[in-house]
């Protein structure tokens, strides 16, 4: 029940890493900025998936820092591009360092399901006065695949957006996880916490970040029985002739400073 929806393993993954890079990168790095990157720093990111924010990160802390970015599946972060790689579970093992800067993970923590011991793992490898940053989406919030239901295609985006929900809610995915993250920031021990977010609503990446999902899900839909293979393949030709404006979960980034 625990299987991980979205595996890196697939090879829609690349499809999918690209799209959310086009889409959330500039948050992220604006962000990132924001908390003081620069040179000399030492940077965990957390659950990298693919290279951009750990790449860029590299380019902020400059040769005399250290970026390690880490994942279960280290197969999309490649060797000798300006970081450290390694394997790493963040919810089952102990930090792989401390006395990072700044420790930062995105679309992380809503699919561990030792969410808890994650982000205790993440908080006790700052050093005091490191910057942790979380970014999570809240299906929850914004659950519509197109907020404008105008007509048949647009309902069975919206239809088959909730099978993926169904699909994760199946998996202990908490569909409401990152409105939390300001409280569980605070609770952690964390002080000058803020949050805000952030809410793509339509264009040729968040059509392609759907697709890319959807191929991935396939299978999983299916088999549970939650959406025909003709209702998948009507709504894939739907996204590739440009008749949807398909938007995203809203990504909520919350940071805060260790005591």
């Amino acid at each position: 029940m625990g299987q991980y929806l979205l595996d890196n393993a697939q090879p829609e993954a690349g499809a999918r890493f690209g799209a959310l890079a086009e889409l959330f990168d500039a948050s992220t790095f604006r962000h990132l900025d924001a908390l003081g990157i620069g040179p000399g720093q030492r940077v965990w990111e957390v659950g990298a998936g693919g290279p951009t924010v750990p790449a860029w990160l590299a380019a902020r802390v400059g040769p005399d820092g250290q970026v390690l970015a880490t994942d279960l599946d280290v197969s999309w972060l490649p060797a000798g591009a300006g970081f450290e790689v390694r394997r790493h579970d963040v919810g089952a093992e102990p930090p792989p360092g401390e006395g990072f800067d700044v420790v930062h993970a995105r679309l992380l923590l809503v699919h561990v399901p030792n969410r808890t011991e994650a982000l205790g793992a993440m908080v006790a490898a700052l050093r005091p006065g490191g910057r942790l940053l979380l970014e999570e989406a809240d299906p929850a919030l914004q659950p519509l695949a197109c907020l404008d239901e105008s007509g048949p295609a647009q309902a069975l985006a919206n239809k088959l957006k909730r099978d993926f929900r169904t699909l994760m809610a199946g998996r202990a995915v908490d569909l409401a996880y990152g409105r939390t993250l300001p409280r569980l920031l605070r609770e952690a021990g964390l002080t000058e916490v803020a949050a805000d977010a952030y809410f793509p609503v339509t264009g040729p990446a968040c059509a392609r970040l759907e697709r890319a999902t959807v191929e991935q899900i396939r299978g999983r839909l299916l088999d549970a029985g939650l959406a025909t293979a003709a209702e998948i393949d009507e709504h894939l030709a739907n996204l590739d002739a440009g008749e949807l404006d398909v938007s995203t979960s809203p990504m909520i980034s919350a940071w805060g400073t260790k005591p």
